[in-house]
Parts: C-alpha cells; sequence; structure tokens
C-alpha cells in the first residue's frame, strides 16, 4: 500500500509529439474536419438530434441530444469499413514485427501503430476521424513525476512505473526496427516515433476502443479485436447508460450501432458503460476517476505476519496465520494462498466488500476445530451472505481482525480524506486533482468496508449476549 520506492518514471522529460497531460479539449488540429458529416458522407447514420458539444469545463467534448429521443432509437451506425482497428490482415512487415513486442495486456499499443501509421499518412482515409482525437490525455503515464507519487498506492504506481518503462524500452525497438527501412517502406512516412508519441497513440487507443467482434478464424467463429469506433468513442461512460453498443451481422460484414437504451432528454449526453471497472483502470486507461465507484477496491498481499498484528490489534487472541496447522494450510493451499504459485493479491471493497478468498482463510484460521471447518465447502466459507458458519464467535473475530487491517491500510497513506479535500479546495488542478481525487476515492472505499464489517460485528455481538443470557 506504501509509496512504491521504485524510481518515477514519467513521459513529459522527453520531446513530445503531444503536450503533457492536460484538461484541454483542443483536437489535434485547430479546424478538423465535421466528424457527422463524414461519418454520414461513408454510409453511416447519425440521428438528425445528435450533435458534438463541450461538456462542462473538464469533461470534454461528448455527443449531446438537440431534442427529446425515444427509447428504442437507432442513434448512430457505423458501416464495417469505417471502424479502426489492427488486424492479422495487415501488409506491413514492420508493423507486424513490432506488435509481436508488445506485451497482450497493452493491447492498446498495437492498435495504436496502427493509429500513429495513419496519422502520419498523407491522405488517409481515417484522418477526419484522427484529426478530432484530443490533442493530449490526462492519464497517469503524462503526470509529472511528482502527481504520480501524489497517488499514494503502490498497485497503480507499479502499472503506471510499468506502462513508463514499456514505452520507453519500445522508443528504442521501434528506432532499431526503423533504422534499416528504406524511405518508401517507412510504416510513419519517415517521421520520428518516440515514446511521447507511442504514449499519445496508446492513450488514444486504452480510452476509446472496444472490444468487438472483428474477422472470423479459421472456423468462421467471430474473434473479439480492439476497434476505434469514429463518434460512437466520443460517448461519456456511466454505470446507469442511456445507450448501448449493438453489432449486426450483414451478410460477410459486420456494422456497429448505438440505440438508445432509454429515452433522452434534449440536452443529455450520450452515454454508454465501458465496463464494470475500478479506478486504477478508469485512471490508467480513461484518465479519470468514479466517485463512488460500486466496482471500485484495494488490492492487499495475503501476508501471515500482517494478519498476526492485524489479530493482535483486534484484540483476538493466539493468531497463527504465520504458522497455520497443517489442516488449515492444506485449506490455504485450496484458496490459492499457499503452496509453490499462490496467487497472493487479495481485494477488499467491490461488489464483494471483501474478497471470498480471504474471508474463508481468516475463518480457517481463527477456527481451533478442524471437524466444524470440514463439514463446509469452500463456497459456503468465503461467503459473507453465509452467517457465521463456524459459530458466531470466529466470524466476529474475523471481522474484527479485517477492520484491523483495513487500520493498518489506511495508516499506509500519508494523508487523510480532510487533508487531502483541504488540497483541492486550496485549487488542484489537472494531474495532481486527479492524484488527489484518486487516493480520496481508495480511502472511501476503505471506510465503507470499516464500516460494513462494524454493522455485522455489532449485529453478531448481540446474538451473541442473546445467546448467552438465553
Amino acid at each position: 500500500m506504501a509509496t512504491s520506492k521504485t524510481v518515477m518514471c514519467s513521459l513529459t522529460h522527453l520531446r513530445p509529439l503531444t503536450c503533457a497531460a492536460s484538461a484541454s479539449a483542443s483536437r489535434l488540429v485547430p479546424y478538423p474536419p465535421d466528424l457527422i458529416k463524414w461519418v454520414t458522407r461513408e454510409g453511416g447514420f447519425v440521428h438528425r438530434a445528435l450533435d458534438i458539444a463541450q461538456l462542462g469545463s473538464s469533461n470534454g467534448l461528448g455527443v449531446v441530444a438537440k431534442e427529446p429521443i425515444p427509447r428504442g432509437t437507432d442513434l448512430i451506425v457505423l458501416p464495417h469499413h469505417l471502424p479502426l482497428r489492427f488486424t492479422t490482415l495487415e501488409h506491413d512487415p514492420v508493423l507486424h514485427h513490432l506488435a509481436r513486442q508488445i506485451p497482450e495486456e497493452l493491447w492498446a499499443m498495437k492498435l495504436g501503430l496502427k493509429l500513429l501509421q495513419e496519422r502520419a499518412k498523407v491522405g488517409s482515409f481515417w484522418w477526419p476521424y484522427i484529426s478530432n482525437l484530443p490533442e493530449t490525455y490526462t492519464v497517469p503515464i503524462f503526470f509529472p513525476g511528482e502527481d504520480i507519487k501524489n497517488l499514494h498506492y503502490a498497485p497503480l504506481l507499479h502499472q503506471v512505473n510499468k506502462r513508463c518503462r514499456f514505452l520507453l524500452d519500445f522508443d528504442q525497438e521501434v528506432k532499431r526496427a526503423l533504422a534499416s527501412v528504406k524511405p518508401d517502406s517507412h510504416p510513419f512516412g519517415g517521421q520520428e516515433v518516440d515514446a511521447s508519441s507511442l504514449g499519445w497513440a496508446m492513450s488514444a487507443v486504452s480510452s476509446r476502443a472496444f472490444r468487438l467482434y472483428g474477422e472470423k478464424d479459421q472456423n468462421g467463429d467471430r474473434i473479439h479485436i480492439p476497434m476505434m469506433l469514429p463518434l460512437i468513442d466520443m460517448c461519456n461512460h456511466s454505470f446507469n447508460p442511456n445507450a448501448r453498443i449493438v453489432q449486426e451481422e450483414d451478410t460477410d460484414t459486420m456494422k456497429m450501432q448505438v440505440v438508445a437504451e432509454t429515452a433522452i432528454k434534449e440536452d443529455d449526453p450520450l452515454l454508454l458503460c465501458y465496463g464494470c471497472l475500478n479506478n486504477d483502470f478508469f485512471l490508467l486507461d480513461y484518465g479519470f476517476v468514479i466517485h463512488s465507484n460500486p466496482f471500485d477496491c484495494i488490492e492487499l498481499k495475503y501476508d501471515g505476519a500482517l494478519l498476526d498484528a492485524a489479530s493482535t490489534a483486534a484484540g483476538v487472541s493466539s493468531p497463527n496465520f504465520s504458522a497455520p496447522a497443517p489442516w488449515q494450510e492444506q485449506i490455504l493451499s485450496q484458496l490459492n494462498l499457499s503452496g509453490e504459485t499462490p496467487d497472493l493479491k487479495v481485494s477488499l471493497g467491490g461488489q464483494e466488500t471483501v474478497e471470498g478468498r480471504l474471508v474463508a482463510a481468516l475463518r480457517v484460521i481463527l477456527s481451533s476445530n478442524v471437524e466444524t471447518v470440514q463439514k463446509y465447502d469452500l463456497s459456503t466459507l468465503k461467503s459473507l451472505d453465509v452467517e457465521a458458519p463456524l459459530g458466531v464467535a470466529n466470524d466476529i473475530a474475523v471481522f474484527r481482525t479485517l477492520i484491523a487491517l483495513c487500520v493498518i491500510a489506511l495508516e499506509h497513506f500519508p494523508t487523510k480524506i480532510m487533508d487531502d479535500e483541504s488540497l483541492l479546495k486550496q485549487g488542484a488542478s489537472g494531474p495532481t486533482e486527479l492524484a488527489i481525487q484518486y487516493r480520496i476515492q481508495k480511502k472511501c472505499v476503505i471506510i465503507d468496508v470499516m464500516k460494513n464489517l462494524s454493522r455485522r460485528v455489532k449485529l453478531l455481538s448481540s446474538k451473541e449476549t442473546a445467546i448467552a443470557e438465553g
């Protein structure tokens, strides 16, 4: 949880193709072509009530309804040839070589190479779309180093540094690949491609692309590939969207359309759900933070010494997380929290409140009765909805340990929420504001988990008292 001690990488010190992160809504060119006219001219459909407008001072441009639109209305339809995608059908050997160097988790960079190629190409078919893309992005790889540190959350700091290091290394890989390429075979029209332009392209894709059905595999089945959807990708995110994307297959092609999920009022923006993601993904890939995100969580490491300390702080007697009994060790292995290749990442918050594996582990370790434990399967032990399967006293000890664990997690943040809110009131803006908002939300997740668990302890304690008095 503590701030990572690794050197903070940032792309802002490089000579950028674009400037560093900004809340500006400026496009790549001052007066880009009309995107709606381009989509319709190329065989697409855009409902007459839709327009592109500025959404507040910091939300950029979006698609807005100029008049009420009924539920079920077709809003936008894109023919098969309009989405920008990188497929196995590409004929550029240099691009394919570079794409093979990209790890799957950074899939956005593969399509980013295609985006940079089309951006550099004179007369590119997609130039009317590309010219409307933002000049800058607010993702953390473009934060100044100090604002990366201001995130105060080690798992995200690790991911930011990992992406920055990849881009710096990939910059050199691109230079090596292009060193011997003839001018007429240069995939980027002879233009220099550096870490900053690669970062811009990766950010453009990660913040705008959708994984949809693309080309067919050898069996004739459609496979998911990322693609950039002109105009559609200007719809903002909501967990309660008023529109949804539908793919309709037309003979051998596939068209994408947006349909009104609800009735849309005049001046309402079109909203799509980008996915049930936590704030790590939203900030890393999209450059924003969702307040009171129901899917946000914090990541912890299952560590015996840490849990022993939490249990002791909670007043739980004789915790033995560091030295579980053989039968307990066996159950930990089944939970993949022990053994040769365990997955020790566990989470608090989100839809589960506490990750089931962690709940089961605490119930088992804080129980001394092997016969009682063996009466239940793992799914029961992992569920918070199953009340006290190993007894009321056991669950009270589990929840008190988890509350103490939350306290320890909060103490890893160098600031308190009131400190963060004070900084926001003083006028923090740009990357600093985003970093502060992000860490506030992480602390709120922990506090919400503590409140939930405290209610459970109070309820169980009253039942325990009733049983004792009965």
